[in-house]
């Protein structure tokens, strides 16, 4: 099974401030939409919870150290760790999207497979960034610019 993380990033790698993303790109959120629907998508409580509701066609996967997390979407599955979801997803999904925040993206840089990367064409101030990562360790497969961000997507190279 493919993990596959999807940002998108500012300039300065900010992907969020007090608990939104700092910017609204029609155009992007499209892209962020044709690409992960059908597949799994998965991301941290707070990500879910600033989002409001589960995304439309994609199972959504909300981890959470509360093992009492009680929200009220039945078909949001929820564990409490990266390590048990993906578990259950390679069983089933041939992939899956890693959708953040920054602390899911901070615990899945180095086991992901991919990367797509939306970068915005300006800097902004914010209080969570995308982490960072060794280039040399990823082949840039594809870009595609846009007025407003350019799309990186890098596939992690075989040692």
């Amino acid at each position: 099974m493919k993990k596959i993380i999807i940002a998108a990033v500012s300039e300065n790698f900010v992907i969020g401030k007090n608990g939104r993303i700092p910017w609204h790109n029609k155009e992007e959120i499209a892209h962020f939409r044709k690409t992960t629907t059908g597949f799994p998508v998965l991301m941290g409580r707070k990500t879910f919870e600033s989002i409001g509701n589960p995304l439309k066609d994609r199972i959504n996967i909300v981890i959470t150290h509360n093992k009492f997390y009680n929200q009220q979407f039945p078909q949001v599955l929820v564990f409490d760790s990266i390590t048990s979801a993906l578990e259950y997803c390679e069983k089933k999904f041939e992939k899956v999207f890693i959708i953040g925040g920054e602390s899911i993206f901070n615990q899945t840089i180095l086991i992901a497979d991919e990367i797509i990367l939306s970068k915005m064409k300006f800097n902004i101030d914010g209080d969570a960034h995308f982490p960072y990562f060794e280039l040399n360790q990823w082949e840039l497969s594809s870009v595609e610019d846009f007025k407003d961000f350019t799309i990186y997507h890098y596939i992690k190279k075989q040692n």
